[in-house]
């Protein structure tokens, strides 16, 4: 069984005098890889006499590039969504054979792609020591990526963060605490 949600995002800027806006990008649409099943979108932008080219980033996210060719008073974007939130099994992916036990290698031309991801930020203190803590890191890669967020649900309490922005790790593990954004 699924539920349905409707989700209504709205963003009004009002100008007390006409003013000129350069192209606007709204990047409020799913990606074309989300797992959870969008039943409806629809992007609506005010006021009326603009032009929406639908670009896609380096990542394969959406997002409309928004031209106003006369002055306005006024701009508002409403998106309208609804998503079927049905229960997915988070294992239901393919993992290539070469990578099936951990740890394992990139094929050459993907590394290159996968670069800016695989390079890492100093860590702190407190990241080196959980991370030196961590068991060997060979077998399942699967298995060895359940242990890994069964330890983070265990040492880090989830809570609601209103505040913007990811916590840093030295803040997330000092606090024993953080938003799902701060554990990824």
């Amino acid at each position: 069984m699924s539920i349905h949600v409707a989700l209504q995002h709205k963003t009004r800027y009002t100008y007390d005098r006409a003013v000129r806006l350069g192209p606007q990008v709204v990047r409020l649409r799913p990606a074309p890889h989300c797992r959870t099943p969008i039943l409806s979108y629809s992007l609506t932008v005010e006021p009326k006499g603009h032009f929406v080219n639908w670009q896609q980033d380096p990542h394969g996210n959406f997002q409309a590039r928004i031209v106003f060719p006369n002055p306005v008073d006024r701009f508002i974007v409403d998106v309208d969504l609804i998503a079927d939130l049905s229960v997915q099994n988070p294992f239901d992916f393919f993992l290539e054979p070469e990578a099936e036990q951990f740890p394992f290698s990139y094929a050459p031309e993907l590394a290159g792609e996968l670069e800016p991801f695989l390079r890492p930020e100093e860590a702190g203190p407190l990241l080196q020591s959980w991370l030196d803590s961590l068991p060997e890191r060979t077998g399942s890669t699967v298995q060895y990526l359940v242990a890994l967020n069964h330890r983070l649900r265990q040492e880090i309490e989830y809570l609601i963060r209103m505040e913007p922005g990811v916590q840093s790790c030295e803040e997330t593990l000092r606090r024993g605490k953080g938003s799902c954004r701060d554990t990824g």
